[in-house]
């Protein structure tokens, strides 16, 4: 609930409300957000519209995709 908090609020005219996260888009590595105004978020990477964004979603309710975030960014969350 945290990261969906700290992306949302950022008031970024880019951010992308979805109905509710689909299952694709829970799919793929964990990462978490290094440097920019989203450092901290944690979510999933995937292609929206042809850009690399950070899907943050509370489960079952509703998804925010940001906007394009560099790779550079990004570092993945591991489950060891």
């Amino acid at each position: 609930m945290e990261a969906f908090m700290l992306v949302t609020s950022t008031d970024d005219p880019g951010l992308e409300y979805l109905p509710e996260a689909p299952a694709e888009l829970r799919r793929g590595d964990r990462v978490r957000v290094t440097e920019g105004v989203f450092k901290g978020a944690e979510g999933y990477i995937r292609r929206v519209k042809g850009n690399r964004r950070l899907i943050v979603s509370i489960e079952g309710v509703v998804a925010v995709a940001t906007t394009y975030i560099p790779g550079c960014f990004l570092e993945k969350i591991t489950t060891d």
